[in-house]
């Protein structure tokens, strides 16, 4: 009965946590090198399954290509490990001789990870990896679509934990997903902190369960390109992007905004690198599948080919399409060409000039996507500054594929599969999320003045019970006179008695 299943899934939740709790205590006690063996050696498993998993994902949710994914799995495993295997996670991570402050990494205890299903096994390799680099246990929370594939991802890791050493719990994986479970393990008060990647809905039940999180927004990055660009290449990045794994990674393009002296120019490009123009019939055929009548975005669509969607749509299109794309003039909640489409659809805009284009990604990115994610395609550094300085995105990628650029596979990025979104995008944080997000840092500081230092190194001389007392006038009218009185050398005499108090 589905109740007993919400009433298991709750239960397990509890004693997931309380086994995960128990194994971090130990495991926060391990040396660097305990901790990097095993860490490595999670690495290690992964990478020859990464085929295997891929295909197992692509078979469960139907979402994007086993060939792409493979290349997810080896970023979830090798590439994050590389990027992380030489941080300083556990003990002193630094010392500041200047200041007399020492850093100590504190982990946060227990993590609760979201995993989706448009990269579900890639993203539970990640979260694990850098959790645990940084002296933290895990509880993977599945979603349900790709409930098996995570499971199965999970076994892999944790018999290569336990079997560098890591104690029993350290690794843990929900079986028996639910609303109701997620809810617990969510709230749960021994949770140190969330890691959530999935739809917005999670996203917000995290930020609202009473425990820290690290959530992610929507993407939704309009990719510009300008006068100057190298147009054959940078229509070769988008369609790059927007096909990878049919679209599914959130940093990858959803809109090409162009400005109006080359929109010929582009168009040849895009046509002849596969894409197809659909007609406003066609255009008002497809878009009626890219949103649900809740306003959110239709699972039907995710991670298929553009094929599968003209299929959808009724429409027909030319063999060999790898991108539908639609002429738009519009920006809104309403028009979904306008907003996230984890597929391969772009909107296509015109502009007059550059910062005509300007104003129409920074309305892109807050009608959807804020915070996130968008490409620009130039060899004018100062429009690429303008853009830099003005737009409301955590990563703007300069000539560039936007999936594998924001995720830090094409750029210089810190690998990850979880992108922060900054404020703007109602994220806690900006970075592609790594170690040093899921650790505490303790300060010690020793110290450097004593009172009187701060107080000034002349301090003003104690009132003396002997001194002459100061004249009083009954007035300001005696005042005035006394003042008269004084001669010149007098007030220059009294000047520098002040100053000399005040250290000057």
């Amino acid at each position: 009965m589905e109740f007993d299943k919400d009433l298991r899934s709750i239960q397990e939740v509890r004693d997931l946590v309380q086994r995960a709790v128990t194994a971090q205590e130990t495991f926060a006690a391990f040396s660097q090198e305990q901790v990097d063996k095993v860490v490595k050696a999670i690495a290690e498993a992964c990478i020859p399954e990464a085929e295997r998993l891929a295909k197992l994902a692509v078979e469960e949710t139907g979402f994007g290509v086993w060939q792409d994914k493979v290349l997810k799995n080896l970023l979830g495993s090798a590439i994050t490990y590389d990027s992380i295997k030489d941080m300083k996670t556990v003990g002193i991570l630094r010392e500041a001789p200047e200041n007399k402050i020492w850093e100590i990494g504190v982990p946060m205890g227990v993590v609760a990870a979201l995993i989706p299903s448009t990269n579900p096994t890639s993203t539970a390799m990640y979260k694990t990896l850098i959790a645990l680099k940084a002296g933290n246990a895990i509880i993977l929370s599945p979603h349900p679509n790709a409930k098996n594939c995570i499971l199965e991802t999970f076994k892999v890791m944790k018999r290569a934990a336990e079997g560098a050493g890591a104690p029993a719990g350290l690794v843990q994986c929900v079986s028996i997903p639910s609303p109701q479970g997620t809810d617990a393990l969510l709230k749960h008060p021994k949770i140190g902190i969330i890691l959530a990647t999935g739809g917005e809905a999670m996203v917000r039940a995290a930020y609202s369960s009473g425990n820290p999180a690290l959530g992610v927004g929507p993407g939704n990055g309009p990719s510009y390109i300008e006068k100057s660009a190298d147009i054959p290449k940078a229509v070769k990045h988008i369609f790059d992007s927007k096909t990878f794994d049919n679209g599914t990674i959130c940093a990858s393009e959803q809109s090409i905004v162009t400005e109006r002296c080359i929109k010929e120019q582009v168009i040849a490009e895009v046509k002849k690198q596969g894409g197809y123009f659909m007609t406003p019939e066609e255009s008002e055929k497809v878009g009626r599948f890219i949103m649900r009548a809740n306003g959110t975005m239709n699972p039907k669509i995710v991670g298929r080919s553009a094929q599968t969607i003209a299929e959808m749509a009724k429409i027909t299109i030319p063999e060999g399409t790898r991108v539908l794309v639609s002429f738009q003039t519009t920006v809104g909640k309403d028009n979904p060409y306008s907003r996230e489409k984890l597929c391969p659809i772009l909107a296509f805009y015109v502009e007059e000039n550059w910062e005509d284009a300007c104003k129409r990604s920074i309305e892109i990115l807050n009608n959807e996507g804020a915070g996130h994610t968008m490409t620009i395609h130039s060899e004018d550094l100062s429009v690429i500054r303008e853009f830099a300085l003005k737009k409301p995105v955590s990563r703007l990628l300069v000539n560039t594929i936007g999936s594998l650029g924001g995720v830090g596979a094409a750029t210089g990025l810190q690998p990850a599969l979880t992108l922060g979104c900054g404020a703007v995008g109602g994220s806690a944080t900006s970075d592609n999320v790594g170690p040093m997000n899921l650790i505490n840092i303790r300060r010690v500081a020793f110290g450097l003045k004593e009172l009187d230092e701060i107080r000034g190194s002349n301090p003003a001389p104690a009132a003396c019970c002997c001194a002459p007392a100061a004249p009083r006038y009954a007035n300001t009218m005696d005042t005035e006179k006394a003042m008269a009185s004084l001669s010149r050398a007098d007030i220059e005499a009294i000047t520098k008695a002040v100053l000399a108090q005040l250290g000057h």
